[in-house]
């Protein structure tokens, strides 16, 4: 019978500082994209949802890592 291996719950001091800065690359990545789709300027209605779709989400993923 093949056992299941356990995950340790307490991460190692260099786990957590990696988890952090990946976490904070990934809020940076985000406040950019945001920034930019906030910059575009359009008049096609079409164009328009699309960005506030993608701004909507992009607030959404932020507020997770929140």
């Amino acid at each position: 019978m093949a056992e299941k291996a356990t995950v340790d719950p307490v991460k190692s001091k260099s786990e957590q500082v990696a988890a952090e800065a990946h976490r904070k690359r990934q809020q940076q990545e985000l406040e950019l994209q945001r920034e930019r789709i906030l910059d575009q300027r359009t008049s096609s209605p079409h164009r328009r949802a699309a960005l506030e779709a993608a701004l909507a989400e992009i607030e959404a993923k932020l507020k997770q890592l929140s």
